[in-house]
């Protein structure tokens, strides 16, 4: 058949894997190994977290408003951040809890496939769960022990809740402070 007879039915029938998640995910992998590619991972890294930091705000804001209650405390804080990233794909399950610190496992990112070789987007974590438990609890620092993106099979987060503890100032990670009013 001539190019010119090719029906829009055809065409809309042919067999292409494409849809807005996938769609969407291809172009933050592109967009995210871009952002490694001109100006380096670390770079990279500081331009997506201010995008989770707003998200953070936002998502924190959404759960506030729907349990109807001004902050969340640290067992809320710790479904939440499961429940959100469960929401969008992930397997987020709280390994375990207590004053110090929150330590999550997850074994299929939000991203999927597309987050491997792609380490910056994992700020993506790191910023919506500082951002939601500093701003509930006055300060978490978020050590990503584990990342798929970095060829691990699973994640393992930790975020500690308190600035003057050894265990916390001895981690890794990025520290978040409760927003000003």
């Amino acid at each position: 058949m001539p190019h010119s007879q090719i029906a829009a039915k055809e065409i809309k029938n042919l067999d292409i894997p494409l849809e807005r998640d996938g769609f969407l995910r291809d172009l933050i992998r592109e967009l995210s190994g871009l952002l490694e590619d001109m100006v380096g991972l670390e770079e990279a890294s500081g331009f997506i977290s201010v995008v989770g930091q707003n998200i953070g705000t936002q998502i924190n804001q959404l759960y506030r408003q729907e349990l109807k209650i001004p902050k969340l405390n640290r067992e809320q804080v710790a479904t939440v951040l499961a429940d959100l990233k469960n929401r969008i794909n992930g397997d987020f399950v709280i390994e375990s809890q207590d004053d110090t610190k929150i330590v999550f496992k997850n074994t299929v990112c939000p991203f999927a496939e597309k987050v491997k070789n792609r380490p910056s987007l994992c700020m993506m974590t790191s910023n919506v769960f500082g951002v939601i438990a500093a701003d509930n609890l006055g300060y978490a620092k978020v050590d990503l022990e584990k990342t798929i993106a970095r060829g691990d099979s699973g994640c393992r987060v930790v975020i500690y809740l308190n600035a003057d503890n050894a265990q916390t100032r001895a981690a890794s990670g990025r520290e978040y402070y409760e927003a000003e009013k």
